[in-house]
């Protein structure tokens, strides 16, 4: 084995593990303040729904990309990034703070303090530590807001969407460099030797690999490697009392994202989706034949 690989196969599970624990722990405080994503968690409408918003998402940028409107990509990704900061907080502040103006005041300036670090100090520290936040944030924003059902059906057909556009197309390539072009901090850094401290600006783009890449002295991770395992994971502890189906999801996501790694080690650009979303179903549903847990197959 590659010494040089050693702190992506330790550091990739420790963000997982983060990203799951941390999405399952602000998944009350989400509830309680109202933020989830869908009115009717069991709808099979809303993957349909979240994936035409994905692929609308995704054509805006790579028309701004292929226009060279760096400024607007750039503004475009902050705004949602503040914004998801605005309502993780909004959560979090909401459910030690009574009243709600000044849960909503004291979310708005956590918010733009995390944008102020992000920016004004993008060592490789801070980008992960907050992007630990910001990812477990949409994971419980989403995995409270879809019961288990349509959470399978929008990971495969995310799956198959991050194959296609990684294999066939190549369109996530573009975009995945488009956005590293503008150092937007969406992505985690896993530093490959120790006393690192080389920030995010210093990172060249590449095309090697797409969700997970290995730059210079860093690896790199996208942040919807860890969020859509993670929502799974989340959903299963909202929608289903017995806690073993979100512990074989959890642990699912760990034995996808090995098979990931290895794949990616190998040199070749990878789709990360198609092991990590594989994986999380395939536990989840281990966990589910554990203790006979089918009740979420027949919500319809």
């Amino acid at each position: 084995m590659d010494r040089q690989n050693i702190p992506a196969i330790i550091g990739m599970p420790l963000i997982l593990c983060a990203v799951i624990i941390g999405g399952v722990l602000l998944a009350e405080p989400v509830e309680d303040a109202g933020l989830t994503a869908f009115d009717d968690p069991d709808s099979m409408a809303n993957p349909i729904i979240f994936l035409a918003i994905l692929l609308t998402f995704t054509a805006i940028l790579l028309l701004l990309i292929k226009y060279a409107k760096q400024q607007l990509i750039s503004l475009i990704i902050g705004g949602a990034i503040l914004l998801t900061y605005f309502y993780v907080f909004l959560a979090i502040s909401g459910h030690f703070i009574g009243s709600a103006i000044v849960a909503g005041g004291t979310a708005a300036v956590a918010a733009i303090l995390a944008i102020i670090l992000l920016y004004r100090y993008p060592q490789w520290y801070v980008i992960d530590s907050l992007g630990i936040l910001l990812a477990s944030g949409v994971a419980a924003i989403f995995g409270a807001s879809l019961a288990v059902l349509p959470v399978i059906i929008l990971l495969a057909l995310l799956a198959v969407y991050d194959a296609i556009s990684v294999y066939r197309t190549k369109h996530m390539i573009t975009l995945a460099e488009g956005v590293m072009d503008q150092k937007m901090p969406i992505l985690f850094i896993i530093p490959k030797r120790r006393g690192y401290t080389g920030s995010y600006e210093k990172i060249t783009p590449s095309a090697e690999g797409t969700e997970v890449k290995k730059e210079r002295g860093t690896f790199l991770m996208g942040m919807g490697d860890a969020i859509m395992p993670a929502i799974l994971v989340v959903s299963a502890y909202t929608f289903i009392q017995s806690p073993i189906p979100a512990i074989g999801a959890a642990t699912g996501a760990l034995v996808g994202l090995g098979v990931l790694l290895v794949m990616v080690f190998s040199g070749k650009p990878q789709a990360g989706l198609p092991p990590l979303n594989g994986g999380v179903i395939l536990g989840f549903l281990a966990g589910c034949l554990l203790v006979s847990e089918w009740s979420w197959v027949f919500v319809l």
